[in-house]
């Protein structure tokens, strides 16, 4: 049922735990599981900007990626892990679309009724737009 999964990674609790859903269907599917983060570029970016916050973005999440693929590699699966800079629904969208995938998994950020009217939330952008199943994890 499931082949390619996607999970949605910041580093937050609610992604660690997300991640632990995103796990488990793996391996009860054998289902390749592609984890990405997001950085998000200042509002005016000028291409070196850019480069430079995906630089500090890969440093930033290779140490927590190296403990998601020790994870995954005790339960038997191999992971791939990426990240990309934009906004976060929409480069979550876009890789979903781009590998096919079955399924996105993602962390629940409990925010206040007024700031998630103001903002959106990553989750709800993803279930909105998303041409697959949208995991929320609370």
């Amino acid at each position: 049922m499931f082949k390619t999964i996607i999970l949605a990674f910041d580093g937050s609790p609610a992604a660690l735990k997300a991640f632990d859903y995103a796990l488990d269907i793996a391996a009860k599917y054998r289902a390749v599981l592609h984890i990405i983060a997001v950085a998000r570029p200042p509002e005016i970016s000028e291409d070196v900007e850019t480069e430079a916050l995906l630089e500090q973005a890969e440093t930033y999440f290779d140490e927590a990626f190296a403990q998601l693929r020790q994870r995954a590699a005790n339960a038997g699966l191999l992971i791939e892990c990426t990240v990309r800079v934009g906004h976060p629904a929409e480069q979550i969208v876009i890789l979903a679309e781009e590998l096919d995938a079955d399924l996105i998994v993602t962390g629940h950020r409990g925010r206040g009724v007024f700031e998630r009217w103001l903002l959106g939330s990553i989750s709800r952008l993803a279930v909105a737009y998303a041409h697959c199943p949208v995991l929320v994890v609370r």
